[in-house]
């Protein structure tokens, strides 16, 4: 959540019925925090991630409730401990010292456990529900390359400031590439920004499962930290308060105008109208709580000023601790906060780059990055190679690299047969003893080789997953393509990917077919059958949508050119929108073909079919066909046939290239009356072959009238019987 300086109107707190009312409030809205207009910025573009947010809310109180039934209301059953990376992105880093983030962190500690001292400031009435987290959170001492860091990691930028966008697709901020920093695996760390946030606003944070998976983490700015120069905001309160907003806290007020109809969702918080911008004393009401105990002020999820922030509530505490074991669960069980330990001896085979996953050759020479994780500089080392059960490729390598510098080592070349198999590679006795640490000495890799296949290739995914030739890309090991039963175009399976489960935006997924040799024919077409429903209304105004794409590829998949893309209501099957996973029924298929006869020349190609993940719901495919069409020679060289000649019942008309301006078809026997003629209407020519049935006809010689708008053909041929 974004936190803006207390001038003017609240900040406007998440209300779930109230969430696109926002927008058109927060033109005159000057708050000390952000994350709200961020957040309806996001649900303005995907309107499917708003209705899956409301939906996972509700889940998420279920499983709040649950949690309070058992009694765990005020700390987790044991202390939690979350790795934090601080990013310091400024123009002169001597704004903050280390000193200052080490007392920011001491400030979020000591106010998620509750034992920062205030308690006995607190109203007496709200004493009870005074709550106490087991979550607490230290420096980084590993990257997460695993080498040693103070987690506070410093960048110094061009840039004056990093005034957030609630519009941009991308926050630029967060990437290095536009002046900021990358996030670091944020499965692994808690990535907090610290910049010149600008506009008035002291900082925002990511609710869980909402936004780009690299942009996961809070922001505030350099002048709320300790000692800062935010007077009023300079306690570090501002960072315990967005991390209330990363563990799915919404703000105490319910955003909703003083209303007092919105909600923060939490039980245990008095009703309350709007922000509190100032220091009080004692019991406060207003027109949403009008009676002692009034407002609770000193909720850290208020805008009070820091002095007088003191509290979170027990069944605050639940809700963050539920949300964090549903979403953020992966921080917990990190190894970024062990410190790393050093090895005399320890050489880290750090990753096989090649093969790549598809060969095109079945020669290759592997390739791989080996790092000195030890402290003695590196100068050789044995490096074993095999493919399968096959016998080890044994490697001596001599060099010089010392503690954490990485080298690419070309291992001798090899040969593959035809099949999936697997590569592995170990590392033994660097510098002519024994490894330290085994654990990093050894890395497999799936890839496969197959020859290439002549036309047609057609799949309807009933027999073994994946056929033989095809591969799936699945960069980021979570859902992907797979067969399933439960829809099918024909037959009993088809293949697909449950976009509906994938809360990921913008990840690819690609189904490959084998290389097809499609040189030396004349035309060449992909077909498909394909399903798709939308989470959100496909006719919705959205920057984001699931995306299927096909491409092909004329170099074994290194580069890829696009053939056909469709989303939202030119990709789906089903109108309106589906809110449970979606399974189409046998008339929600529609058939796609894609001419790519463009690509003969190349020869050799491969075709993909791409999912780019947008917060939706299930795509299908079926009946794959990749095929080519080779003309009759005869056909080629005069542009017009009639076959068979002679015939005993049926002839078929062809033309060669596609008949343009062809108005009509005429057969006349040898006493010059019409028999049979196809009609062109509209000048719309639907094909280039044409076929009469002439069973009833007598025997005897026919001629056959092509007529153009700006020509006539004649052919001759005879009927047999």
């Amino acid at each position: 959540m974004n936190i803006k300086l207390p001038s003017g109107q609240s900040c406007k707190r998440f209300a779930v019925s109230f969430l696109l009312l926002l927008l058109s409030f927060f033109s005159y809205a000057q708050n000390r925090c952000a994350t709200m207009e961020v957040l309806a910025g996001q649900f303005s573009k995907d309107p499917a991630l708003k209705i899956s947010f409301d939906n996972r809310e509700m889940q998420l109180r279920q499983i709040i409730n649950q949690r309070v039934a058992a009694g765990k209301t005020m700390r987790t059953s044991g202390p939690v401990t979350i790795p934090v990376v601080f990013h310091i992105v400024l123009r002169q880093q001597a704004q903050v010292s280390n000193a200052q983030v080490m007392a920011q962190l001491d400030t979020i500690n000591k106010d998620y456990a509750g034992l920062n001292g205030a308690d006995s400031r607190i109203i007496s009435a709200f004493r009870q529900v005074f709550g106490q987290s087991g979550m607490q959170f230290c420096l980084a001492q590993r990257t997460p390359d695993n080498q040693p860091t103070t987690g506070i990691v410093r960048y110094t930028t061009t840039r004056t400031s990093f005034t957030y966008d609630e519009d941009a697709s991308t926050n630029i901020l967060k990437h290095a590439s536009t002046g900021g920093a990358d996030a670091w695996d944020p499965d692994r760390y808690l990535n907090i920004w610290i910049c010149d946030v600008g506009a008035d606003v002291l900082g925002y944070a990511t609710f869980p499962n909402t936004g780009r998976e690299d942009e996961q983490g809070v922001v505030v700015d350099l002048t709320s930290l300790p000692g800062g120069s935010q007077t009023g905001y300079n306690y570090g309160k501002t960072l315990t308060h967005e991390l209330g907003h990363f563990f799915n806290l919404f703000h105490i007020w319910g955003d909703d105008f003083g209303a007092c109809s919105g909600s923060d969702h939490v039980d245990d918080t008095p009703n309350q109208g709007n922000l509190t911008n100032a220091l009080h004393t004692g019991v406060l009401t207003d027109n949403c709580t009008s009676t002692a105990p009034g407002i609770m002020y000193q909720n850290f999820m208020d805008y009070t000023p820091d002095a007088a922030l003191f509290m979170f509530t027990k069944l605050q505490v639940a809700r963050m601790e539920a949300a964090f074991n549903t979403y953020r669960l992966s921080l917990g069980s990190s190894d970024a906060c062990v410190p790393v330990s050093l090895k005399g001896k320890d050489a880290s085979l750090r990753s096989i780059i090649n093969p790549e996953q598809r060969l095109c050759e079945p020669q290759f020479t592997p390739q791989v990055t080996v790092e000195n994780r030890g402290s003695e500089v590196l100068t050789s080392l044995t490096i074993q190679t095999r493919i399968d059960d096959g016998q080890p490729v044994t490697y001596r390598w001599i060099g010089s690299l010392s503690t954490y510098q990485q080298a690419t080592i070309n291992l001798p070349a090899m040969q593959t047969e035809e099949g999936r198999h697997t590569i592995v590679i170990n590392t033994v006795n660097p510098n002519g003893g024994a490894d330290e640490d085994d654990s990093n000495d050894e890395l497999s890799k799936e890839f496969m080789y197959f020859l290439p296949v002549s036309a047609p290739v057609n799949d309807g995914f009933e027999g073994e997953f994946l056929p033989r030739g095809w591969d799936v890309v699945n960069e980021d090991d979570g859902i992907t393509w797979q067969r399933t039963q439960s829809a099918s175009a024909t037959g009993a399976f088809s293949a697909t990917i449950g976009n509906f489960d994938y809360l990921v935006v913008g990840q690819k997924d690609y189904l490959r077919s084998p290389t097809i040799n499609i040189a030396n024919t004349d035309s060449a077409f992909v077909s498909f059958q394909v399903a798709a429903a939308s989470y959100a209304n496909s006719s919705a105004q959205a920057a984001v949508w699931d995306t299927l794409q096909v491409l092909i590829s004329t170099d074994c998949g290194k580069t890829y050119t696009s053939l056909y893309k469709k989303w939202g209501s030119s990709l789906v099957t089903r109108t309106g929108s589906t809110r449970t996973t979606f399974v189409p029924g046998t008339g929600e298929w529609r058939k796609e073909e894609i001419n790519i006869g463009n690509f003969i020349s190349s020869g050799e190609v491969l075709v993909a079919f791409q999912n780019i993940t947008g917060n939706g719901n299930n795509i299908y495919l079926d009946d794959i066909n990749i095929r080519t069409v080779t003309v009759n020679p005869n056909l080629k060289e005069a542009g017009f046939l009639v076959s068979p000649n002679p015939t005993d019942k049926d002839v078929s008309v062809q033309f060669y290239p596609h008949p343009e301006k062809l108005t009509g078809i005429y057969i006349y026997n040898v006493s010059g009356k019409l028999v049979a003629e196809r009609v062109i209407r509209n000048g719309a020519v639907p094909g280039n072959i044409y076929d009469f049935d002439l069973k009833y006809c007598s025997p005897g010689l026919y001629v056959v009238k092509a007529v153009f708008s700006d020509r006539v053909l004649t052919k001759k041929f005879v009927k047999l019987k």
